[in-house]
């Protein structure tokens, strides 16, 4: 059996100021109307198109002046059909109170246009307090339409426990109004989309049966398109890493001293110029991995549909926190392989957690270096050849090269577009904790890779293994941070194929 193509329309309302056009934006990947802190900046209700099939589906998404005064507004509602009503509604109101005019119309377009409500709330603030909320219950059961209650303005994401937590505390206010059939958590600042696929996931439930066909061609749509961002994404990382894995640095009688070279003396090394040498060829890989991460963190931004770039270089953060005339007290060689390859860490985590002013992760990441083979200066790391000597990343850089990339990736993810240009912001510690675990379990199969990628011949196999085993990694954390969601991507591939992801529930 065929089913026709369909139009199914969103309708985004709420009380005034509480995020429906931030969210508008961060759902469609683009600037619509206007954003600012004040209420009553959209006044008129507009609709846009969020996705259309090829087969002539579209789900719009009516953006709406928001609810002022809710006791008001519903009074008017109550008499909308009488011939005084009429009078105060299309003749004083629209001149005199021109707000109420403006949520009488919102109230107008979402009955007659949205197949579903989306009800955005203030989670900031405590439903019982919100003297607003009954009144505006009332102006819902009067559209007469299935509502779904999204909690706004969570503020950073939180474990998943938590988040069920406040769902639950407002689900126990609107549970004596029917016409709210669930609560969901999507932060118009901080979402993932995953959460987009939950969002339709449960508005699946709401629609119609005779346009479920129609909505579930247009899921499926918005599914393969998170999908495939999430796969390029998964690219981007893995050529960078890549990069980093096959690149060493010929160790050579002379250089100049660059901006590098200097730095490194500033550390207080360099004096014999054995040492020179060495510490020049370590800055060139310390450089050329700073631009790839900075090049591919601005990939990944607009790859999300974002504007912005990445922070500040690791050399500029070398300088800023540890610029001192006195040598560290260990041997020079470890310690320049531990400073340079742990900052280089650190700065990855600072990238994502917000670059740190104090500069803490590259603290963390100095120290993790230091501690994991001395970075570049130890053993395995100088690869001695018959007429030269290089050098090249230790595997324990590249391992806290990969799990730097995918917080910085998580990061991006979760920046809606609502928040305005990309800025580095603080990475929640329970991601971290997640991505260790996640991690932890594939260290084994990185490492082997490592080894395996240094010797062969085919690159692009090899970045290939490593896209498969980011994609997985992701995968897994992904499903740890939201596990009630529809993660959808936590199986790789056997390498060289192209990975499949399952949709969300519902969707065949």
């Amino acid at each position: 059996m065929t089913h026709p193509p369909a139009d199914i329309a969103l309708g985004l309302v709420s009380h005034t100021n509480a995020g429906k056009t931030t969210l508008a934006r961060t759902l469609l990947g683009r600037d619509v109307g206007e954003v600012r802190d004040a209420p009553h900046v959209t006044d008129l209700a507009e609709a846009y198109t969020l996705i259309e099939t090829p087969e002539g589906d579209a789900l719009r998404l009516w953006d709406t002046p928001g609810f002022g005064d809710s006791a008001r507004l519903a009074r008017r509602l109550r008499a909308a059909d009488n011939p005084i009503g009429w009078i105060l509604r299309e003749v004083w109101d629209r001149y005199a109170n021109r707000p109420l005019w403006c949520s009488q119309q919102a109230v107008r377009a979402a009955r007659e246009s949205a197949d579903v409500v989306l009800y955005v709330v203030n989670a900031a603030e405590d439903p019982r307090d919100a003297g607003y909320l009954g009144p505006e219950m009332q102006i819902l059961t009067w559209i007469g339409k299935p509502v779904l209650l999204l909690l706004n303005q969570m503020g950073p994401p939180r474990p998943a426990a938590d988040e069920r937590a406040e769902e639950e505390r407002w689900r126990a206010c609107v549970t004596p109004f029917p016409t709210v059939r669930g609560v969901l958590t999507l932060d118009a600042f901080a979402r993932c989309w995953v959460q987009e696929d939950a969002l339709f996931g449960r508005v699946a439930d709401l629609v119609a049966p005779d346009k479920r066909a129609a909505f579930d061609r247009l899921v499926a749509a918005w599914h393969a398109r998170s999908v495939e961002r999430f796969e390029s994404a998964m690219g981007e990382l893995a050529g960078q890493i890549m990069a980093a894995v096959r690149d060493r640095e010929a160790i050579v009688s002379a250089a100049p001293p660059g901006n590098a070279r200097r730095l490194l003396r500033a550390l207080g090394f360099g004096s014999d110029p054995a040492d020179g040498v060495r510490e020049e060829a370590m800055a060139q890989l310390a450089e050329r991995a700073d631009e790839h991460i900075r090049a591919v963190t601005d990939r990944l931004i607009a790859l999300h549909g974002l504007e912005g770039s990445a922070a500040a270089t690791v050399l500029e953060r070398l300088q800023e926190n540890y610029a001192t005339t006195e040598p560290l007290s260990e041997g020079q060689a470890a310690a320049v392989g531990g400073v340079v390859t742990g900052a280089l860490a650190g700065l990855a985590a600072d990238l994502a957690a917000g670059g740190l002013t104090l500069g803490t992760g590259l603290i963390v990441g100095t120290l993790a270096g230091a501690l994991g083979g001395a970075g570049l200066a130890r053993g395995r790391n100088w690869i001695t050849g018959a007429e030269s000597s290089s050098v090249a990343w230790s595997p324990a850089f590249l391992d806290g090269l990969v799990r730097s990339a995918l917080l910085r990736y998580l990061v991006v993810a979760h920046y809606g577009r609502g928040r305005g240009a990309y800025a580095e912001s603080e990475a929640p510690a329970f991601w971290k904790d997640e991505l260790a675990r996640a991690f932890e379990d594939r260290r084994p199969s990185f490492e082997a890779l490592w080894d395996n990628a240094r010797g062969s011949a085919d690159a692009a196999q090899a970045e290939a293994d490593l896209r498969a085993m980011l994609a997985d990694t992701a995968g897994e954390l992904l499903d740890r941070l939201y596990p009630e969601r529809v993660a959808a991507c936590a199986r790789p591939a056997p390498p060289g194929a192209v990975r499949r992801l399952s949709p969300p529930p519902g969707i065949a």
